[in-house]
């Protein structure tokens, strides 16, 4: 096990325990990565939970998501790897399963605005809440390379996003570190936490 491997996955690690913590990632749901120096990606196994993870529960993948080390990466590596093709400034990637993400996917359209959110600022590249920050909710599907074709069209005729929700499912965000996909993580988990409240309320 390399050293820079080992630094990533203990962040994963400890990740996925402050994910696990708030109750975003029940029984072995969710998937976290990391994108290491060699071009390679390190990525929790499937079927763990988050919450329980150790360093063998942390494994490689080419970028093509083919396994190095001979285990059974995230059903879903195929999203994690569009966003870095994508963006090479991402780091990180973190996926949780979250309450209020999957009810706001069930309230909402075909995408979630969040406007006036002291907490947009949280975000890289946003310096005032007087920003209409939109967040693509796409059906749920079970065919992995369809769903992230299609977040990629999404980008492509709308623009860069800071995360996107999966109906009934959970949210994907990310970051320049594991530490800064935690904050989006957060910052985005308390927005939706609003907008899903307001929205009842307004009912």
């Amino acid at each position: 096990m390399s050293g820079a491997f080992e630094i990533r996955a203990r962040e994963l690690i400890a990740a996925g325990k402050r994910l696990a913590d708030q109750g975003w990632v029940p029984a072995t749901s969710g998937n976290l990565s990391a994108r290491l120096e060699d071009g390679t990606f390190a990525i929790t196994v499937s079927g763990v939970h988050k919450g329980c993870l150790t360093l063998a529960d942390i494994m490689r993948v080419d970028d093509r998501g083919r396994s190095l080390d001979g285990r059974r990466p995230s059903a879903e590596t195929q999203l994690h790897l569009a966003l870095y093709r994508r963006w090479p400034r991402v780091q990180a990637i973190l996926h949780p399963h979250s309450p209020a993400a999957v009810l706001a996917s069930r309230l909402f359209g075909g995408h979630l605005v969040l406007e006036d959110h002291e907490l947009l600022k949280a975000l890289d590249g946003i310096d005032t809440h007087a920003h209409r920050l939109v967040v693509p909710i796409f059906p749920n599907d079970q065919d992995i390379p369809r769903l992230a074709d299609r977040v990629d069209r999404w980008i492509d005729e709308n623009g860069d996003i800071h995360a996107y929700i999966i109906a009934g499912h959970g949210f994907y965000t990310w970051g320049d570190s594991v530490s800064s996909a935690l904050v989006a993580v957060e910052a985005l988990e308390f927005m939706f936490h609003c907008e899903v409240t307001l929205h009842g309320v307004r009912k």
